[in-house]
């Protein structure tokens, strides 16, 4: 057993827009511990979400760290603004910038904490010059760009990649995993490294949040 706990940032892009105060009310109150925001930019990937107003509006009604997750293009020409709004964590991919380690550099001079994402055919050698400044490392278990979709199991052989590298090379990233996420693999991905996962559509259609996230948690020891 890792001596570790797995730890939950579920995302609002399974909840209801209309009802975003009251969806991110329910995060909290079932104890996870981050709210994740999946930004989309309609280029990167092929849906649109919202901008940085969104967060900044839901900012004061929440003490939880907001986990943003920027899918969108040229993510350095807006990461200030996000960190402004009370962003406390930054993802960006590295598939969608030319100058990664500028841009998570940029973060922490705004404040956040920096991670990077890897698309799901994106290998962990891309993104390993990054490694020693990255504060998380966010696995892509599914094709960005809509939530509800079906968990591509070999993703998991990444985290692990990551894991080993972590311990092997002393770095302090945590990992994190988004898409598909649920109790049929939860065990197979904290197994394998996992230190974050991001729920969305299988967070938000339980009656009973916080009795999940413990099902969870339970699963995994």
């Amino acid at each position: 057993m890792k001596e570790r706990s797995l730890m939950f940032s579920p995302s609002m892009l399974g909840g209801d827009f209309s009802r975003a105060g009251e969806e991110l009310e329910a995060i909290a109150s079932a104890g996870a511990d981050y709210a994740h925001f999946d930004v989309m930019d309609g280029s990167f990937v092929p849906e649109i979400t919202f901008g940085s107003k969104f967060i900044k509006d839901l900012r004061p009604y929440s003490e939880l760290v907001f986990d943003v997750h920027l899918m969108i293009e040229r993510p350095e020409e807006h990461v200030r603004r996000f960190a402004e709004a009370g962003a406390g964590i930054i993802t960006v991919h590295a598939e969608s910038t030319r100058h990664l380690w500028r841009t998570l550099t940029l973060i922490k001079e705004c404040g956040a904490e920096c991670s990077v994402a890897i698309n799901p055919g994106t290998p962990v050698s891309f993104i390993e010059p990054v490694l020693p400044i990255a504060d998380y490392v966010l696995v892509m278990t599914v094709n960005p760009g809509w939530g509800g979709q079906r968990f591509i199991p070999e993703c998991a052989a990444k985290i692990e990649e990551l894991d080993s590298r972590r311990r092997d090379d002393g770095h302090s990233y945590l990992i994190e995993a988004d898409g598909g996420i649920g109790r049929s693999n939860i065990k197979l991905l904290y197994d394998s490294g996992l230190d974050v996962a991001v729920m969305g559509s299988s967070f938000f259609a339980e009656d009973d949040k916080a009795a999940y996230l413990s099902e969870l948690e339970e699963l995994v020891q």
